[in-house]
């Protein structure tokens, strides 16, 4: 369920014409990456055009997806943006929103079965009991004979522990594929 304001509505950001963005919520200007931010946190918003009133949220998001693509790693494949564009006007093209809104949903669902199916398998899993076990006796080993490797807070050590599960989950799937 998505974060909403206190009254429980969407929060709503203002796009201005000199390009800003005014998040109504927090009475502060915010930018792209704030909002990718905000989706990431799954925080619910409407962007609207501060002069008509329109709704540009759909313009907004696909700017966002636009600046993500253009810094680091591309997720959007070649061949996948060439078959999206192909489908704009074709009989398809209605059909393809609820398509991909469903397609998104699965893969969600996908991803948190496996991910509790990998904290379960975890548990039960005596290697990665003793790989557990080896990482923390380094861990302290390393802040036994090195006082500035110490962690802070505890924190940093189920961080490293949820990197390690993922990692593992990771080298689990490639696995499965190579098996299959």
């Amino acid at each position: 369920m998505a974060k909403r304001t206190a009254e429980g509505e969407a929060i709503i950001i203002k796009k201005y014409a000199n390009r800003r963005l005014y998040n109504t919520d927090t009475s502060s200007y915010i930018t792209l990456d704030d909002l990718a931010k905000m989706v990431r946190e799954n925080v619910d918003f409407h962007v609207l055009d501060a002069k008509t009133g329109d709704d540009i949220t759909h313009t907004i998001l696909t700017q966002i997806i636009v600046e993500e693509e253009s810094h680091g790693t591309q997720m959007l494949p070649v061949s996948f943006l060439r078959d999206l564009i192909s489908m704009y006007g074709n009989s398809m093209q209605a059909m393809m929103p609820s398509y991909l809104e469903a397609s998104m949903t699965n893969l969600r669902k996908n991803r948190e079965q496996l991910q509790a199916a990998f904290a379960k398998g975890i548990e039960s899993n005596p290697l990665a009991k003793m790989a557990e076990a080896n990482f923390k006796m380094m861990q302290n080993a390393a802040e036994a004979f090195i006082p500035a490797t110490r962690k802070p807070a505890r924190d940093d050590q189920s961080d490293d522990l949820a990197q390690m599960r993922r990692q593992m989950a990771e080298m689990q799937k490639k696995l499965d594929e190579m098996s299959k």
